[in-house]
């Protein structure tokens, strides 16, 4: 007997998308719309905006899964080359906001390229190494290692460091995956931290104040280092259970700077206390370890390589988004992924989620 027209079309809307990540997903969003309610003093505008934003996250995620991997690669080198069209129209055309050039105005709207380039550069570099499977050697990863770095100086000098190296990150985590020696990471590694000195110098004032802050938040406890001393005194002072929904004297009291964006993590902790915590760290666990048995269940090196970038990338979003709040990191510009208000970053993170099911789903 053939089943209902209502259980035929939901069985239809929920077939490619992955029971475990929506799962998972589903108790971020309960949390999220919980703390944002609190955050935003009780405003239903700001509600209305993130169901608006969450639908348009899962009709994003909807179709990234129901689309073919093979399919969706053949757009990595077209929307590589147009991510970096445009950031080199920012450069020359962009618009200037609080003395960063990060925008372009199309005239119908304004976007920022750099999100683009999130997603765009692992595609593209799993895409290469995918097309030059069976001949890799040390050229295709310095080939690769150029991809990385022109979307990345070009983001950098907009100057936007925080995004320059997520996007710079997730293209490593390509190479990670696609077997990049340990001998090359540890000794980029070292490189780097020798670099250190030459990397401070071509910092700009407001990057060395924030690493300066990082160390002592109370050299400047108005100024740079308020941030960092609201929001650990916000979470410290949650507690084992936290003080309770709508109950956060730091957030009501208007203590917490961006508490609905940046900072929204002190607001739950400061409500939901240190067992809050826990359960949120459980959720986005539950997101990461299942990225990355999809990841290591994909069929095809494309597949094995995008997922495991998209899932590591993912994982940098939670720890410096956290870190950054708890005072362990400095102060940069990562939402906290499906927590924090606001719809660029939700969508663009449901594309990349909806391509993590996409290639869950595929099975040859």
């Amino acid at each position: 007997m053939q089943a209902p027209l209502a259980k035929r079309i939901w069985d239809a809307i929920a077939a490619p998308f992955d029971g475990w990540l929506m799962a998972f997903l589903a108790g971020i969003f309960v949390m999220s719309m919980l703390v944002l309610f609190s955050a935003s003093n009780q405003s239903w505008h700001k509600i209305d905006n993130k169901l608006v934003y969450t639908v348009m996250a899962l009709t994003v995620m909807w179709i990234m899964a129901n689309a073919r991997p093979q399919t969706v690669m053949n757009f990595a080198p077209p929307l590589y080359a147009a991510g970096v069209l445009l950031l080199v129209g920012v450069e020359l055309f962009g618009v200037t906001v609080n003395g960063s050039t990060r925008w372009l105005n199309l005239g119908i709207v304004r976007i920022q390229p750099s999100e683009i380039m999130k997603t765009a550069l692992p595609m593209m570099v799993a895409w290469y190494f995918q097309k030059y499977e069976s001949t890799l050697n040390w050229r295709h990863y310095l080939v690769a290692v150029a991809l990385i770095a022109v979307p990345g100086a070009l983001v950098l000098k907009q100057p936007d460091l925080g995004t320059a190296v997520l996007i710079m990150g997730a293209g490593f985590f390509v190479l990670f995956f696609a077997g990049l020696s340990w001998k090359i990471i540890i000794g980029g590694l070292v490189a780097f931290l020798a670099s250190l000195p030459v990397v401070w110098n071509l910092l700009h004032d407001y990057q060395r104040r924030r690493v300066l802050t990082l160390i002592d938040p109370m050299q400047d406890p108005l100024g740079d280092g308020y941030h960092i001393i609201q929001s650990m005194i916000a979470i410290g002072s949650g507690g084992p259970w936290g003080k309770g929904w709508l109950n956060g004297s730091q957030t009501h009291l208007d203590y917490i700077p961006e508490r609905t964006t940046d900072f929204i993590f002190a607001v739950y902790s400061e409500e939901f206390g240190l067992a809050g915590n826990l359960l949120l760290l459980a959720l986005y666990l539950g997101v990461i370890t299942r990225g990355m048995l999809i990841t290591a269940r994909a069929q095809t090196l494309y597949g094995r390589l995008l997922a495991g970038a998209i899932t590591l990338s993912f994982f940098v979003y939670v720890f410096v988004n956290m870190g950054m709040v708890a005072g362990i990191l400095p102060v940069v510009g990562v939402p906290l992924p499906f927590m924090s208000y606001g719809g660029t970053a939700t969508v663009s993170l449901a594309v990349a989620l909806g391509m993590l099911m996409s290639i869950g789903n595929t099975k040859r």
